[in-house]
């Protein structure tokens, strides 16, 4: 007997896929040629290379069954988890944040690995328990003592931006997945309050001086230091400002020839803004906005449990990454350092994305299977 003809992927969600990660190569091109004077395409070729790796492990993931994950992601958690472990000890540090791990010249944060895997962990865990999971001790607790691990380990670093990332998507697949809503309401309160007191520690051991504090009081006035805290904020919205109506054109931005810190990686958004301008920058939004309702589409549609909190976790961390990422490039909600997923430059949070958007595509293949295959299982 031969297996079922596996179904045709979502060709939309990939044309969008493909669109944006060209787009994001020619803006980190743009943004980065002043990075180094002798050689204006170095960061854009290194990011060239991620994004034709990435493109190797999506379509590896895409041709596999994504139900095969369940059987990988417990041994791939005690991977990440070393690698997190480790990085505190050998990790470099950037930005006040010891996040990564270099290895010949390229840079690893295991961090973009753990975003993944713990959707894939409570995808899996969540279908398993079905309507066990409504209840607290035998159904939810489990989880929330591997997130805590996870997040405790991220926080060594100390990294409050992909912490948040990380519980939100969390919250999400769990509110998706069933849980009660008392639950969910005693959860997020308890994790505002620890990350409150966390907060508070953090900020008496640094006696308010940390990297990430600054973030917050520029914040609600950069205007305040405006060569200090204030900087990198400031000098993204005279981006967006420069920019205008139409933008100065693609290559003519004035903040990235060194105003502006980080304007291949986190303030890239800016750099959009300025060269793009409002109609420029709309359009963006709005294939990016149809690219994450694609994906949610391709999410909603799959019948199988697992499949469907799966999906609904890449979209949401690749949304919830961008909203933060774009909220606090144009002072909508505090800065975290936190990546535009497929545009921003970053060899890890392309690989994960796209190896993310493969298992997205994999679950569509299940979904576009062929009618008669489709009718021929349901009588079985």
């Amino acid at each position: 007997m031969t297996a079922p003809r596996r179904g045709t992927p979502d060709f939309l969600l990939l044309f969008l896929t493909f669109s944006l990660v060209c787009f994001g190569l020619a803006f980190v091109f743009s943004a980065s040629m002043t990075y180094r004077a002798n050689d204006p395409g170095h960061l854009a070729v290194k990011q060239a290379i991620f994004a034709g790796v990435g493109t190797i492990v999506m379509f590896f993931c895409m041709n596999v069954d994504f139900r095969k994950f369940q059987k990988w992601v417990i041994p791939a958690l005690f991977v990440v988890s070393g690698l997190l472990l480790l990085v505190p000890l050998v990790g470099k540090d950037k930005n006040g944040a010891t996040s990564w791990l270099k290895f010949s010249g390229f840079s690893l944060q295991p961090t973009e690995f753990a975003k993944l895997l713990i959707i894939v962990y409570l995808a899996s865990i969540i279908s398993k328990k079905g309507d066990r999971f409504q209840d607290f001790k035998r159904g939810l607790m489990p989880p929330l003592v591997v997130i805590g691990f996870i997040s405790a380990l991220i926080m060594m670093q100390p990294d409050f931006g992909s912490t948040m990332v990380l519980l939100l998507c969390a919250m999400l697949i769990i509110i998706v997945g069933g849980a009660q809503l008392k639950h969910v309401f005693y959860l997020g309160a308890g994790g505002a309050v620890f990350m409150t007191m966390v907060g508070m520690i953090f900020y008496i051991a640094t006696e308010g001086n940390s990297h990430h504090f600054t973030r917050f009081t520029a914040f609600w006035d950069p205007t305040k230091d405006p060569n200090g805290t204030g900087f990198q904020l400031l000098q993204s919205l005279y981006a967006f400002g420069h920019g205008g109506l139409t933008g100065a054109g693609f290559g003519q931005s004035v903040q990235k020839l060194h105003y502006l810190p980080e304007a291949h990686n986190d303030f890239i958004f800016a750099i959009i803004g300025e060269e793009l301008g409002f109609i420029g920058t709309l359009l963006f939004l709005l294939v990016y906005l149809a690219f994450l309702w694609r994906g949610l589409i391709v999410a909603l549609r799959c019948q199988d449990p697992f499949g469907m909190l799966l999906g609904v976790g890449i979209v949401g961390m690749i949304g919830v990454q961008a909203f933060v990422n774009m909220g606090g490039v144009t002072n909508t909600i505090p800065m975290t350092g936190v990546t535009l997923p497929l545009i921003s430059y970053g060899g890890t949070s392309m690989l994960t994305t796209l190896a993310g958007l493969g298992i997205l595509l994999s679950i569509s293949r299940e979904y576009n299977k062929p009618e008669k295959e489709r009718e021929t299982k349901k009588r079985a």
